[in-house]
């Protein structure tokens, strides 16, 4: 079962690639003025703060739902909880320059390991 569950974000991960190509390929579009490079920057930082947390998070749940309903419902749940998780940091003391590296790798780590012990 374990071997399966990484098959799945191997062969789902393909499908992030296509979308982050076709989010580049929109927001050149949108911002045509812009370089390339600041175009990439920005769509590699909303996949890092919001898709991927979001896929990962979502992968709970991967007989029940598709890719494309576990992506977009793990969007919207990533920003949520990483602007709750980012407030109590701050709270607690943290400073918000670290908030951006953190606060996605735990979340995806998370979903990794919840993922992994459902699949045992």
């Amino acid at each position: 079962m374990k071997k399966e569950l990484f098959e799945l974000i191997k062969k789902e991960f393909k499908h992030i690639g296509v979308l982050f190509a076709l989010g580049l390929i929109i927001f050149k579009i949108a911002f045509f003025k812009e370089e390339l490079i600041v175009i990439f920057r920005y769509v590699l930082s909303l996949f890092w703060l919001f898709v991927l947390p979001g896929y990962f998070i979502m992968l709970y749940w991967a007989e029940k739902l598709d890719f494309v309903e576990r992506l977009v419902v793990g969007t919207a749940v990533a920003a949520g909880v990483m602007g709750i998780f980012s407030f109590y940091l701050g709270l607690f003391g943290l400073n918000i320059k670290y908030h951006a590296i953190i606060l996605p790798i735990v979340l995806i780590s998370v979903g990794v390991f919840v993922s992994y012990r459902k699949a045992k």
